[in-house]
């Protein structure tokens, strides 16, 4: 049986994953204190799991915002 190996992503990746700037990202991992799940040198590596919540924390932000915008 053959074992599958978890695609795991950089914060540039991702960033380039979601369209979004790398600083955006980098915030979101921050402010929602979404860890790694491990580390190659220097490189911290999120699984898809992290990039859901990235996705999902920057989607609350932009309906916020809009929101704001609106009053």
């Amino acid at each position: 049986m053959r074992e599958t190996v978890p695609q795991l992503r950089t914060p540039g990746v991702i960033a380039a994953e979601l369209d979004e700037p790398l600083t955006r990202v980098l915030y979101v991992l921050r402010k929602c204190r979404i860890k790694p799940i491990g580390r190659a040198g220097v490189l911290r590596l999120y699984d898809r799991s992290a990039v859901d919540a990235v996705r999902d924390a920057i989607r609350r932000i932009d309906r916020r915002r809009e929101a704001d915008h609106g009053k």
